[in-house]
């Protein structure tokens, strides 16, 4: 069992990172990448504040621990399982961005970008529109850089979304 989720796991990498063959599927998601390194959620807390004001505070405040919280989590996950990246162990798959650190398990930026969202959606509904999208695409653009397998991604999901809600 555990050997055929295996195969289909760096079957559906491979997948996802032969189509960065083409240039502006490459750009596009190397662009989403670096958002997703923080930019996006410091400039959306920036605006909340902003256009909010004082009752953006907790919400802000609130991101914050939560993405503190998941900077532990997957720092401490990635030193246990220290587990090589896709790039590194299967000559089919092309690094198309530089890593951020060593190691694969768990994606720390669909881990951050899943709790993010999950806190900034539960102050404000309405950008549900913006965040929701482009965390689905920092978390496909992972794979389709060839820095996490789909298992990696799916367990910062499930993380960071088990992180945020028990923040609540």
């Amino acid at each position: 069992m555990y050997r055929h989720i295996s195969h289909l796991d760096l079957s559906l990498c491979i997948r996802f990172n032969h189509i960065s063959q083409y240039r502006w599927i490459r750009s596009l998601f190397r662009a989403v990448s670096r958002l997703g390194d923080g930019i996006f959620w410091y400039v959306l807390m920036i605006a909340l504040l902003a256009f909010e004001g004082v009752q953006a505070v907790i919400p802000v405040v609130h991101m914050l621990l939560a993405g503190g919280a998941s900077t532990l989590v997957y720092k401490w996950l990635k030193k246990k399982t220290s587990r090589p990246r896709p790039y590194q162990v299967n000559p089919d798959i092309a690094c198309i961005a530089a890593p951020l650190d060593r190691f694969s398990f768990p994606s720390g930026h669909t881990l951050h970008a899943v709790a993010f969202s999950t806190v900034a959606t539960a102050y404000y509904p309405e950008l549900a529109w913006i965040v929701l999208p482009f965390t689905f695409l920092v978390a496909i653009s992972r794979m389709v850089l060839g820095l996490h397998y789909p298992s990696d991604v799916l367990a910062g999901a499930a993380i960071g979304y088990f992180i945020a809600r028990i923040s609540f």
